[in-house]
């Protein structure tokens, strides 16, 4: 799909592009995201936040002082813009402008949801604290197939709202979507850092979720979004209770979005990015990110989110998300994985992060691409987010 803005700078064009495809659910509006954009300078992350805040916070005062629905969608598109703000300023983890734009967002998001039916925020008991998320209760009695969402690297519960679950309680799920250790609303009130171990976040969440005499649990999914492409597999593979699992997209090897941009092989990159001192290794990391965009914000927020001190350890540490322990192979309940075929992080080898995933899979599987053609071919598909909600809930319904 063509870049159409920020030609050298491929996470501001993404990042863009991913605001832009908020349109389809309400979380945007076409000419706020170029307005907002086209103010900004390229590879400028101080810049990126004072345009975007700027929008928000025009955005969200108007809100305030509009009649209910007006209210209610401004809210919607302040929350968008908010979260975006602070997208890039993860380098500096102490710069308050981090936990004020987060902030911002979740509140117009939860004001704006509590002019919904069937919305309401959760709290997920979760070893001595709780997972923060939202139930999407959908209209009708009995007992109903649910889908329980969580994102990935840098997304929030909140954003879920866009990306599936909304368009999964208009189809007759539940749904509960949940930040879980990493995530935003762990990182910023917790303090709580990512696991590799995915099925030890998902296995409380499926205690609180089948309290509740709505759910059928015999009819119940997973579906995690970009990272959450390698958590929700791997969950799966070691929880019995799922009747299905989506990766969108699916990821096999999490650590290779970054050792792709590295002068070494892969399997050199990782072994010494494990070693106690490697200041050649260092310094190789430092010019990879000095000439890609990419790894500069992948390096920086990733630090944020896993509480690693430099960028070699959290190479180190991202290797453990991975599925090529064999994994893949425990899963027993049918699995769709998704691919963007011109993928920012997961395209760049001979063969594509979620054809290494769905191979290694031995349950029920389904491969579904999403092509240039159709404007989804960009990382989890932004550009095409009625039509990915559209083939994964008709996949759930054939499936659940």
């Amino acid at each position: 799909m063509k870049q159409l803005m920020f030609h050298d700078d491929p996470p501001f064009w993404f990042e863009t592009l991913r605001n832009l495809g908020l349109v389809a659910y309400g979380g945007s509006d076409v000419g706020e995201v170029i307005a907002t954009a086209s103010r900004v300078t390229p590879g400028d992350y101080d810049s990126w936040h004072d345009a975007w805040l700027s929008t928000a916070e025009r955005l969200e005062a108007e809100a305030r002082g509009s009649h209910p629905v007006s209210a209610r969608d401004g809210l919607l598109r302040a929350s968008s813009y908010y979260r975006a703000a602070e997208f890039f300023l993860h380098g500096r983890p102490e710069d308050p402008r981090i936990d004020h734009a987060y902030e911002r967002g979740v509140s117009c998001f939860r004001d704006a949801i509590a002019h919904f039916p069937g919305v309401t925020p959760v709290e997920i008991p979760y070893e001595d604290t709780v997972l923060h998320g939202y139930f999407y209760r959908a209209a009708g009695e009995g007992r109903r197939p649910t889908v329980v969402m969580h994102n990935g690297f840098d997304g929030a519960a909140e954003e879920l709202y866009f990306s599936g679950a909304l368009g999964g309680q208009e189809r007759g799920y539940h749904v509960l979507t949940f930040d879980g250790p990493g995530q935003p609303a762990a990182i910023h009130r917790d303090g709580r850092a990512f696991r590799p171990d995915w099925e030890n976040v998902v296995g409380p969440v499926l205690d609180f979720l089948t309290q509740d005499p709505g759910v059928d649990p015999a009819r119940t999914a997973l579906l995690g979004v970009s990272l959450g492409g390698y958590l929700a597999p791997r969950a799966a593979a070691y929880e019995p209770r799922l009747a299905a699992v989506v990766a969108l997209d699916g990821v096999f090897d999490a650590v290779s979005a970054l050792t792709a941009h590295l002068p070494l092989p892969h399997e050199e990159a990782v072994r010494r990015a494990a070693a106690e001192h490697d200041e050649d290794m260092d310094r190789l990391i430092a010019d990879a990110r000095a000439r890609s965009p990419i790894l500069r914000w992948a390096f920086d927020h990733g630090r944020y989110v896993t509480r690693t001190s430099n960028d070699r350890e959290f190479l180190a540490e991202y290797a453990r998300y991975s599925v090529k322990d064999g994994s893949a192979g425990k899963i027993t309940c049918p699995v769709l994985v998704c691919e963007a075929t011109d993928d920012l992080f997961y395209s760049t080898a001979a063969e594509s992060d979620p054809r290494k995933l769905y191979r290694h899979l031995t349950a029920p599987k389904t491969l579904l691409s999403f092509t240039e053609e159709e404007g989804g071919d960009a990382h989890c598909h932004p550009g095409a987010l009625r039509l990915a909600v559209a083939r994964i809930f008709d996949w759930l319904d054939d499936t659940i």
